[in-house]
Parts: structure tokens; C-alpha cells; sequence
């Protein structure tokens, strides 16, 4: 008896166990193949791991014990007493101790420290015959999130942290007076943080994605087997394909400065040529990890999982979002790691501070170092695919 000669309840059981049955088949062949696609049965469980870890270890609003130096023209016990009062606040760390005022400037220009204080010649004297001299605290104001909870730590804490070394009892004023100068972003405007660093966050996401896709299109279309049998080698694809995304990526930094600039008033006081430059190396080290991920993933899902990936904790430690100095020191070391890092730093003190290569030779270093070792990986496991 075919099922068109079934009852009408017969046929509607029949046909809805045939649902099930066709249902529980197609679960059953899914499950197979996120057991055989050991990419994405990774990526299932690392991202919200990764995520979780990140934000509950590595993510603080309220950084603590920041790199900070002193201009020292004064050696006293009272510097020295002001000094120990000002890390007791929790927020400052010394690490340079300068006496030009060059170099003060360098450090905080370069990004090597957030805060200099500045203690003047006859500092001791002036605070003895109660003349209220001025102590400096030059903030990098960069990152406003950074400055603001030290720089309003300043007044109370220091005053009663220093009250038993210069009076018995309560003094009847602070013996000195605290000058707090956020530089290059005195109004705290979050757009002066925020645009200079979206240049590299999206250069960072397309570059990686645009090129990933890229080569992982070929292979799955078949084209790339046709490209081989050309007579090419394998540095040479890789270089057409990343020179073509050079130019992307400028197109792109260049609207969102060129908008940064004319919407929000974010300045531009360095050099652009310099800019330019060091953007064009930034662009080729995300464009070498996207090569990097296309040599190891399998289809165009596994390359866009991938690159989402690497893209997380280059936007969470990287500094983008909250602020680099109040990470632990093990989320540091992964920063300095990440290419963004490097730029985000570089762009926020050409554009903000008007810095120059002297003041950049760390992360340019830093920055050629990871695309050389990203360009290694990527042409040496492109060949070995080949083989």
C-alpha cells in the first residue's frame, strides 16, 4: 500500500516520523562535521574562554602604579619625602629620574612614561620661609582614562601623606602648591583618544580579513592550483597579493584622519610623511598574518573565524579600549606581541604630540620585528603547502 492510499491520521503519523527521522539524520551529519572541522570545534570553545579571561584578568578601568619620571633640580629629604608620598597614592611608579628638561620631555613624548613631576631648584627653601612654591605634574594625557583618577589623587592624598614630616599636628595649609598640566589633550576629549586609534583598529580588522579571504578564495575556487602551475614563486604571489591592500589601507587610514580631522578637531602636529611611512609597515604586518592565516585554514569560515581570533585580544590589550599601563604584567607581554600595540602608540604621538622617529625607535623596531617573523611564517608555510 503506497502512502497515498493511507488514511489520513496513518499518513500524517507517517509522515511526521518521517520528519524526525529526516531531522535526527541531518543532526547527526552536523555533528560529524564540527567533529571533523577541528578549526571551528576550537574556535567554539577559545573564544568565550579567551573572552573570559581577558576581561575578568586582564581588563582594569582604574590603573595602578603608572611609569612615571622625575625632573629632579632639587635633592632633599623633602623631594624625596614628596616623592614616596606620591607612589604611596598607588598611582605612580618612578622609573626615570632626569635633570634636562629634554629629556623630560622625550619620555613623555616617546610614551615611555604617563606622568613627570617636576621639583624645581630652592624647592626645600622656598616651602621653609613659606613662600608656596610650585610643585609640576605634567600628565600624558593621551589616554584621558589613564590621567584622571591619578591626577585627582594629588591634592588630599599628598597633603596628608606629608603633614607629619613638615608640622606637628595639622598644618594650617599645603606647605607647597601641585600644578597638574595634562598635555596634548587638556580638555579630556575622548575623540583625541578614540579617532588616532580607530585608524589602526580597522586597518588591523581589514587587513587581516581582505587578505585571509583572499588567498583562502583561490584555493576553495581552484584558481590557486592554476596559479602555481605558472612559472611564479611563492614570494611573488605573496607580494602581488599584499600590494593591491597597501593601497586599500591607505584609502582607509585616510578617511578616518581626514574625518577625525574635519568633524572632530583632532590635530595632526607631527610629521604625515613620517605617518605615512610607518603606517605603510604597520599595513604590511597585518596583511603578512593574514597570508600567515590563509596558509592554515581550510575555507573562507575557518579564515574569518581565525582573524576574529587574533583581531580580540589586539583590540582588549592592545590598549585601544582601556588603558595599556593598568593591564598585569603577563597581558603587557601579550600586548608588546600584538602589531596594534606598536601602532597605536606611534599614531597617537605623531598626530597628538608631534613626535619624531627618535621618539618612535622602540615600536618601529618592535613593529619591523613582528612583520619580518610574520612574512618568514607566512612564505615558508605557503611553501610547504606547496609540496
Amino acid at each position: 500500500m503506497s502512502v497515498v492510499d493511507l488514511p489520513a491520521p496513518a499518513r500524517e503519523i507517517r509522515e511526521r516520523f518521517g520528519f524526525l527521522r529526516r531531522s535526527y539524520a541531518m543532526l547527526i551529519k552536523e555533528f560529524i562535521q564540527l567533529r571533523r572541522d577541528r578549526v571551528s570545534f576550537a574556535m567554539i570553545v577559545m573564544l568565550p574562554v579567551m573572552q573570559l579571561m581577558l576581561f575578568g584578568y586582564a581588563i582594569n578601568t582604574t590603573p595602578h602604579h603608572l611609569p612615571s619620571a622625575v625632573l629632579l633640580q632639587e635633592d632633599s629629604d623633602l623631594t624625596r619625602s614628596i616623592l614616596k608620598a606620591l607612589e604611596n597614592t598607588a598611582y605612580f611608579r618612578f622609573l626615570y629620574e632626569v635633570h634636562d628638561v629634554d629629556d623630560f620631555d622625550n619620555l613623555l613624548k616617546s610614551g615611555k612614561v604617563l606622568f613627570g613631576v617636576e621639583i624645581p631648584r630652592g624647592f626645600e627653601r622656598a616651602v621653609r620661609r613659606g613662600d608656596r612654591p610650585a610643585l609640576l605634574v605634567a600628565a600624558d594625557a593621551t589616554d584621558p582614562v589613564a590621567a584622571s583618577a591619578a591626577l585627582g589623587s594629588l591634592g588630599m592624598v599628598v597633603q596628608t601623606a606629608l603633614k607629619h614630616d613638615l608640622f606637628i599636628g595639622d598644618p594650617p595649609e599645603m606647605p607647597f602648591e601641585i600644578r597638574a598640566h595634562a598635555r596634548y589633550n587638556p580638555a579630556a576629549a575622548s575623540s583625541l583618544n578614540i579617532v588616532p586609534g580607530l585608524v589602526g583598529t580597522i586597518l588591523t580588522m581589514t587587513m587581516l580579513i581582505f587578505t585571509a579571504l583572499s588567498v583562502t578564495r583561490e584555493v576553495e575556487r581552484g584558481t590557486m592550483e592554476s596559479l602555481l602551475s605558472m612559472p611564479i614563486k611563492p614570494v611573488e604571489v605573496m607580494f602581488g597579493k599584499i600590494v593591491p591592500y597597501v593601497l586599500v589601507g591607505f584609502v582607509q587610514a585616510f578617511l578616518i584622519i581626514g574625518i577625525g580631522v574635519g568633524l572632530f578637531g583632532v590635530p595632526v602636529l607631527g610629521n604625515l610623511v613620517l605617518l605615512a611611512l610607518l603606517s605603510t609597515l604597520f599595513i604590511t604586518t597585518n596583511l603578512s598574518i593574514g597570508y600567515t592565516i590563509s596558509t592554515v585554514v581550510q575555507n573562507q569560515l575557518q579564515a574569518m573565524q581565525m582573524s576574529m581570533m587574533f583581531f580580540l585580544p589586539s583590540i582588549l590589550l592592545s590598549g585601544f579600549m582601556f588603558p595599556f599601563a593598568g593591564m598585569p604584567t603577563w597581558a603587557q607581554y601579550v600586548g608588546e606581541c600584538l602589531p596594534l600595540t606598536h601602532y597605536l602608540r606611534i599614531v597617537r604621538a605623531i598626530m597628538l604630540k608631534g613626535a619624531t622617529m627618535q621618539n618612535l625607535r622602540f615600536d618601529t623596531l618592535a613593529l619591523t620585528a613582528l612583520m619580518l617573523l610574520a612574512m618568514t611564517i607566512a612564505v615558508t608555510r605557503f611553501r610547504r603547502t606547496l609540496d
